[in-house]
């Protein structure tokens, strides 16, 4: 029997619940302080996806400039990957283009393996070189992550904005 997935936006009161989370899924990564994750707050937004209550993944993401970035992503227990991601990706991706973003990327290492890159294509995100994008979005990708020479993306909407509003 597949569970549901729950997804909604978190709050900063719930930033022992998150350091948990984060804390179980990588014991062998520096424990992260419920102080940290309200320091986070500072700069993104949390999603978390749910099982009966129990965090299976979170998404930090941003947004400047219509462009949309994800942070954070992180899914525990793996068999989750699928479901809690296209999850947390579809309400993410929602909220921006409510915003008018045009596009949403993350940030990668060029040598990523192939498997991973196959999972972000499952939801429609394409591994490109930073240097091909339209200026706005190579911008954006610049001050997001400068020494970056490449992105996974996904363009939210054809038409983009060339004039300021």
């Amino acid at each position: 029997m597949e569970q549901t997935i729950q997804v909604r936006r978190t709050r900063p009161s719930e930033a022992e619940r998150i350091a948990a989370f984060v804390n179980r899924t990588r014991p062998q990564g520096p424990a992260i302080t419920p102080d940290a994750v309200i320091e986070r707050f500072g700069t993104v937004g949390f999603l978390t996806a749910e099982v009966n209550g129990e965090i299976v993944g979170i998404l930090g993401w941003q947004v400047e400039n219509l462009v949309a970035r994800v942070a954070d992503f992180l899914i525990f227990p793996w068999h989750y990957r699928i479901t809690a991601g296209r999850s947390l990706l579809a309400e993410m991706e929602s909220a921006a283009r409510e915003l008018q973003c045009e596009a949403a990327m993350l940030f990668v290492p060029a040598n990523t393996p192939r498997e991973v890159l196959a999972f972000w294509e499952t939801f429609g995100y394409g591994f490109k070189e930073v240097a091909s994008l339209p200026r706005a979005w190579r911008e954006a990708a610049r001050e997001s992550h400068p020494a970056g020479d490449w992105v996974v993306l996904k363009q939210l909407r054809e038409e983009r904005v060339t004039t300021p509003f």
